[in-house]
Formats: structure tokens, sequence, C-alpha cells
């Protein structure tokens, strides 16, 4: 065991999905204690997706160099967490374990086994709120209940305003010499044979530094025009934190803090930032779904959908996943997903919605392919979103409400340079045809480079038959129920 040579015993501080110094309550609350030991755990049963592996590789590297200025290294463990967490206070001769909460339905059953199987041990244990802008149980319906519609939800979340000022970061720290710490290269959370990760690296930078500049950035120009042109997946329109947010490198009490005082500084941006606060609001929905209702990350949140009758087609699914549909919105936006880790929220609906209704697949294989390739695959998130585009779920889009990709894409990227940007095969069509190639005549395609069916696939269901198919399935899970 290793103790420190004066002073009172250190306190654990258990990093989890918020890789920060600044607004980190569980971190503030050690350092006021005294001697601090940061801790990250890389549970095998909880392990991230591909691409939210390579970002968590980045931010833990960002972190410990961060805690390492700061006099308190980062220690790093591979397994589970309900004997890793008690062996190092142990070790550390520690008196308190600290953490932030999350709240993903295995979480929170394993967190609260841990908490009192340290209490039984005279440990000091104590979790903070610093993932959302209000605890799932705080926001309540005038009769008591939980929300189970979001405009609702907001209005109550958004009473709750100002948000408290977020905590500062530590100026320094009083670290703990000789605990054993895991190499994270031998974690293997990068790809190197082969490494696919070329996009990810040209499109981002994780960690808390970084965090704070791409708001900062945002809040200074971008979200003037936020509430019209955050639908254009063609421009840089959008915050780009989801990742950042994700892995808990800024709080959302951060990002709403500062929109808020962005909003007064300059009231003409005051629309955009009450349109994207309202996209940060819909994150906390999310998780007050999950949190009364576990169940919907895994179940239809309506239960008439457990009748329908999906297809299960591998083959199309397959297709979908590399971005061969023959509907250029989607195929740009599944190959800038296999890129980047990420897809424009816009074109998420499109895809999502062409894979449930055009290609009648399951939610849920959707879900998992997003939560595998895209760096922000926040669980919460992610299930209701799917959720809501399948029309199952809470406060739905309606089954009936079938986009159709061409007008989509007509609408959102007339021009076509968003699927010129990821469909390169396609750069060179006129827009006219753009986001219907089959209906261009032979001289343009052959102009443009394009041989259907060989560089660039026809479409794999037509939109009118599929649109019917989807309705006539959806019927008969209503007349049955």
């Amino acid at each position: 065991m290793v103790t420190p040579k004066s002073g009172p015993k250190p306190a654990i501080v258990w990093f989890r999905r918020d890789l920060r110094l600044a607004d980190n309550p569980a971190l503030a609350a050690a350092a006021r204690s005294g001697a601090v030991v940061p801790v990250f755990i890389l549970d095998p049963a909880d392990m991230p997706g591909g691409a939210s592996a390579w970002w968590l590789h980045g931010s833990l590297a960002a972190l410990a160099a961060d805690l390492a200025r700061l006099g308190a290294p980062l220690v790093l463990r591979r397994g589970d967490p309900a004997r890793l967490i008690p062996a190092i206070a142990r070790e550390a001769g520690a008196r308190a374990v600290f953490w932030n909460r999350l709240y993903d339905p295995a979480i929170i059953a394993r967190d609260k086994a841990l908490k009192a199987s340290l209490a039984a041990d005279d440990f000091e244990v104590e979790s903070f709120a610093a993932s959302l802008l209000a605890e799932p149980w705080e926001v309540r319906t005038g009769g008591g209940t939980p929300f189970k519609v979001f405009t609702p939800f907001w209005r109550a979340l958004s009473a709750r305003a100002p948000l408290p000022a977020p905590l500062p970061a530590p100026k320094r720290l009083t670290g703990l010499a000789g605990i054993a710490s895991e190499n994270l290269d031998t974690w293997n959370l990068r790809p190197a044979r082969p490494d696919w990760a070329g996009g990810l690296r040209a499109a981002w930078t994780p960690g808390e530094k970084s965090a704070a500049k791409r708001l900062a950035a945002f809040l200074d120009g971008t979200v003037r025009a936020y509430g019209a042109a955050r639908n254009i997946p063609a421009i840089d329109a959008t915050s780009r934190l989801s990742p950042h947010l994700h892995w808990g490198e800024i709080s959302p009490r951060q990002i709403g803090s500062s929109a808020e005082a962005a909003a007064i500084a300059h009231p003409e941006a005051a629309s955009g930032v009450a349109a994207f606060l309202r996209e940060l609001g819909w994150r906390d929905f999310a998780h007050h779904l999950t949190f009364h209702w576990p169940e919907i990350t895994t179940e239809n949140w309506k239960s008439e959908f457990d009748a329908f009758p999906w297809a299960g087609d591998e083959a199309a699914f397959r297709r979908w996943t590399r971005g061969e549909t023959g509907y250029p919105i989607v195929d740009a936006g599944m190959r800038e997903l296999w890129t980047t880790g990420f897809m424009h929220n816009r074109v998420r609906m499109i895809a999502a919605s062409f894979l449930v209704k055009h290609l009648l697949v399951d939610w849920r294989r959707g879900a998992a392919w997003f939560e595998d390739t895209l760096v922000d695959a926040d669980l919460a998130v992610n299930r209701t979103s799917w959720q809501w585009v399948a029309g199952s779920g809470a406060d739905a889009a309606p089954y009936f409400r079938i986009f159709n990709p061409v007008l989509q894409g007509e609408k959102f990227d007339p021009e076509g340079a968003y699927v010129r940007a990821h469909l390169p095969e396609l750069a060179a069509l006129d827009a006219r045809y753009i986001h219907k190639p089959w209906a261009a005549p032979s001289e343009a395609l052959a102009k443009a480079g394009i041989a259907l069916g060989s560089n660039y696939p026809h479409p794999m269901v037509d939109h009118a038959k599929a649109r019917a198919r989807a309705l006539a399935a959806y019927a008969e899970i209503r007349q049955s129920g």
C-alpha cells in the first residue's frame, strides 16, 4: 500500500465520460480534501465501438497530460471496476472515492452496487451531477410524473435557467506517486493493421482544449445562422461538439452558460442560441427517457411494433452500411460516417429512415452500426433517436412520415455539394440529376464518367414501391393490435 508522507488520506477520482479538468465536481471535491489519485478503468464489458475507441485514446492522452502537468498522474487499469476501484483505493490508502454520475441502465446498476460495497468497507463515497443540464429525476410534469413528450419537457427544463456557473479547473493538484498504471498504447484503442482512422485524424482533435476552442468558434460566429443553416449538410453550420460532449471533455453546463452569455452579448445571435440550446435539451430528454424507462434502449417503446414484419435482409443492410443504396444523399451520409466517424444530423434522419422504412430493417441493427462507427455514440441519444425515426419511440415521428431521399436531397443539398464531397464518383454530374442519377440522360452520365451499375449502383429499391410496402406493414400491425 502507498500512503502519503503526511496529511489527510488521498481520494480516488474515478474518471469515466467526464474527461476534463474544468466543471468536474468529483475532481473538485477530491482536490479540496488533499491528495488526488485520478483513475480511469477500461471495462471489457463496456467497450466502445471502433470509432469511439479511437476518440477515447486521444481524450485519455490529453487528460493524462493535463493531470500530469497539475501534479497528479492518471492511473490506467483494465478490468472490472467493481473489483479494481476498491483494490486501487486500498493500494493508495485512500479514504474516499468520488465519481460523476452516468445514466446508462447497466452503469446505474453497477454504480449502485459499487457504492454500497465501498460504504460497507468504510470508504467515503460520493457521486456528483456533471453530465446533464438537470438530473433525470429533477424534471417532472405538474402531476409529478416523468415527461414522455419533448416540448413540455424542454419548457420545464428551460424554466430552471439560468444555469449555475461552471466550476473552474484546479490550478494545482497534490498527487500520489507509486500507484501502478498500464500503458495506454497497449490497450490498442486505435487501429494499426489496417489503419482505417486517417479520416478521423483529419476531422477531429480529441481533448478538453479542443472542445473549448470548438465551442468558442461556434459561439463567435456560426451560431448566428444556426436556426436555419443547421439543416444544410454541405456547410459547417453546427457546433460539432457531440463527441466532445459524449466523452465529457466539456460539460452541458459549460456549453449552456457560454451560450446564454453569447446571446446576451450579441442579441442578433439569440435565436440561433435558442435553437442550439433546444438541441442540448434533446440530449437531456434522451437520458430522461432511458433513466425512467431503461427498456427503451433495447425494446420498442410502442409495443405494437413488437409485431412489425421486419425484412431481415442482410444483403440490403450491408449495402446500406457501405453507402451503396443508389440514393446519393443516403450514400453520402454513410460514406461520411465511415470516413470521419460523424454524420450530419439531417442526413442521419434520412439514412435511418431509409434503412427502417425503405428496407424494413429493424432499427436496432442501424443503432448498433451507428454505435460502432460514430465518434459521438451516446447510448441514450442514439437509441431514442432511432426509435423516433422508426415511429416506435417516445414522442416519435409518425411511422407514415417516410422521407423521400430524392426530395430531401434536393431540399437540403440543392447544388449537390454534400453529395459531391462524399461521393466523388458523382462529382461531375449536373446538379439537376445529382440526387437522381438514374434519371439523367445517357449523354449526361457519360460526360460525368458515370456508368450506373458499375461505378455507382442503380437504386436498390423504388421509392414509391418501398413506401407502399412500409405503409402496408404498418397497417398490418395496426390492424392486429
